[in-house]
């Protein structure tokens, strides 16, 4: 019997995938990259045209032999890494090791582990498509380059073992920025005034009371600064106010697009307070394979890296069948919600779904872990509600005069859930309700109960959570949906960045870091320049460029600025910080040093006085509950904050810079 051999990346998807080809297949894992850069040195020759120096990865040996010895055996060589870039340049890599024709069609690849998939994908190989290895082979040359050029810099400024990347450091300096904002905001006092108001021809046993909220004179809207210009409103709007107008209207709510590997990762977060590691581990394995009860290993959701939002023929209208047979048929939408997002390079993926959407949640939920669930349960939600009715609203909303000053209030209420019935986030819960306005009629008078007023201050913007940080990236079109995931855990890993709770704070070391690439290297930082780099590599893979044009335009410019950077490091070279602070057990003036979680003081008589202690910055500020002085602190995670002096004695702290 022949015997044809498929190549994949992981064991897991090797077992789900033999399943389906049954015994005249071997399948056997690559276990991810089988050649690579050297980690010693550039690996990319300038001279020879930035051709790259590829070697076998360590430890790979044994598992290549088998490779070669499976290859030389098998009568047909299937190449079935992800649909990707990355999977493309593996299946090339593994073409040549192997010394595989390079014309021969041994190149299949399949959105979604599924019988038909596979079986389809095998009837169908191509030949390796080198404009997708050319992009990943410049996208990977140009980090290398960066990182080997740049990090020794890092090293020699700050401390050794610190990086840079393309990616990475755009997204610290966006983190850096946010940081900056919040710490230089200045609040603004602003004030609001509500009333409530009881219908005069209500019995006092049944009052109707209508809640209303002051806009303004006319039609300007206008928030109160002061309490004084609240009292002022006051004193005008007087005791009784008059229905002036209302307006009776329909609000709908659109049902979300299915999953892409930005808004799931944003999702999960936000709802299942999962990393965005943590979340692309937990889809990988939903992909690659499961043990489902009465269905063996199988692959429950389509490929997990992807920008579009479009579905398959097929799966469009099984969703619509399973709706209209669960739901109704009045929830099914009518709208065309199957298309793309664009020229992106994943925009012929489809978006993230199930894979068999008439295998149960209950079925599922018995062979999964319990966060394994909660994302599968998620990513179905998402998409049978992608393909649902819009949630319907019935709204009032109503103006009360007062003496020439404007007051309105809002209500509404569910009439469809459409969408909703499956899906909902807090977003999609109306917050404008004031309650039934049903019964109130323009003419109708109403005394005024009491007035309420709150003293409010405009808060600075949020910190960046990982969810918000993949928004801004995908909106900037910084990196790519495999990159995001890796770019966090790289900087939370450098120590540049820490998390508390969901919030990500940027740490003394992480600023320093930001300030060099900032000064010294404000092209590999700047947002515009990184996207028109991605757009670039899309054109390497639609074939208009040529990856190593890339290259050569960038490595010159890039050569320029460490010479630079050098010489400019040479000149401002810090030296040890003098401070009156005295070492205690030698009597000499200890130093300012720094370390990987920023300064600390330290003897100078090193090594015989080993004596090191936390360094506190002072600033111009005073305490304001003792007079003394404000200094910058940091918490034992590495997050600066303002403290007062004479702690323990006054407890005093602020994130923010006091006023």
């Amino acid at each position: 019997m022949a015997k044809n051999l498929v190549i994949v990346e992981s064991p897991a998807k090797a077992k789900t995938i033999k399943k389906f080809l049954g015994s005249g297949y071997d399948v056997i894992a690559s276990q991810g990259h089988v050649r690579d850069l050297p980690k010693s040195q550039l690996g990319v020759s300038p001279e020879d045209d930035f051709e790259p120096k590829y070697i076998t990865i360590r430890g790979k040996g044994e598992l290549l032999a088998e490779l070669r010895k499976a290859a030389k055996k098998a009568d047909k060589i299937y190449l079935a890494t992800d649909p990707d870039r990355e999977g493309e340049a593996i299946s090339w890599h593994l073409q040549k090791l192997l010394k595989l024709d390079e014309n021969a069609p041994n190149r299949i690849t399949f959105n979604e582990i599924t019988k038909n998939a596979i079986k389809n994908s095998i009837k169908n190989p191509r030949k390796i498509d080198m404009g997708l290895v050319d992009a990943q082979q410049a996208r990977r040359v140009l980090d290398r380059i960066v990182g080997y050029k740049i990090s020794p810099l890092l090293w020699e400024k700050i401390k050794s073992g610190l990086s840079a990347g393309r990616v990475q450091s755009v997204a610290l300096r966006l983190i850096c920025e946010r940081e900056k904002e919040i710490c230089d905001f200045k609040p603004v006092e602003y004030w609001t005034l509500d009333a409530e108001l009881k219908d005069k021809k209500s019995k006092a046993s049944s009052k109707v009371i209508v809640p209303v909220h002051f806009f303004g004179t006319g039609d300007k809207k206008t928030v109160p600064e002061t309490g004084a210009e609240v009292d002022d409103y006051i004193s005008k709007s007087g005791k009784t106010m008059i229905c002036t107008e209302v307006k009776e209207g329909e609000k709908k709510r659109k049902a979300p697009l299915p999953f892409t590997t930005s808004t799931l990762q944003q999702e999960a977060s936000k709802v299942l307070n999962f990393s965005t590691k943590k979340t692309m581990q937990l889809a990988q394995t939903l992909y690659e394979g499961v043990e489902v009860e009465g269905h063996g290993t199988i692959g429950l959701i389509t490929y997990l890296r992807t920008d579009s939002v479009r579905v398959s023929a097929e799966a469009d209208a099984n969703v619509r069948k399973y709706i209209e047979e669960n739901y109704g048929k009045q929830y099914v939408t009518e709208a065309d919600v199957n298309k793309g997002t664009g020229k992106k390079i994943q925009d012929a993926h489809e978006a993230i779904r199930p894979s068999y959407l008439d295998i149960s949640l209950d079925t599922i939920k018995k062979s999964l872990s319990r966060d394994l669930f909660r994302l599968y349960q998620l990513i179905w939600k998402r998409f049978v509600a992608s393909r649902m009715e819009s949630a319907v609203y019935k709204t009032v909303k109503a103006s009360f005069d007062a003496n020439g000053i404007i007051y309105t209030s809002a209500s509404s209420n569910l009439v469809f859930n459409g969408f909703m019935s499956v899906y909902s986030t807090e977003e999609d819960k109306l917050t404008e309700n004031d309650g039934d306005l049903s019964a109130v009629c323009v003419g109708d008078k109403f005394s005024v109960e009491k007035y309420n007023k709150e003293q409010h201050f405009t808060q600075p913007p949020a910190h960046f959570t990982e969810a918000s940080l993949v928004k801004t990236l995908e909106e900037l079109r910084i990196g790519r949906p495999s990159t995001y995931a890796p770019t966090i855990t790289t900087i939370l890993a450098r120590n540049y960045v820490l998390k508390e709770k969901k919030n990500l704070y940027t740490t003394e070391l992480g600023e320093a870091v930001n300030s060099i690439m900032v000064s010294s290297f404000p092209e590999i930082v700047d947002t515009e320049f990184t996207a028109l780099m991605e757009d670039t590599l899309d054109s390497v893979e639609t074939g208009d460029v040529d990856w190593k044009t890339i290259v050569r335009n960038f490595y010159p410019d890039l050569v320029e600025a460490v010479d630079k950077a050098e010489k400019n490091l040479e000149k401002v070279k810090i030296s040890d910080e003098e401070t009156d602070i005295v070492c205690e057990q030698c009597g000499r003036h200890m130093v300012i040093k720094y370390g990987p979680h920023g300064k600390f003081l330290a003897c100078p008589g090193f090594p015989e006085c080993r004596n090191t202690k936390s360094y506190v910055e002072k600033t111009d500020y005073k305490c304001p509950k003792c007079g003394g002085d404000i200094v910058i602190m940091k918490s034992r995670k590495g997050r600066r904050f303002f403290g007062c002096s004479n702690h323990p004695d006054c407890d005093y702290m602020s994130w923010q810079k006091p006023e």
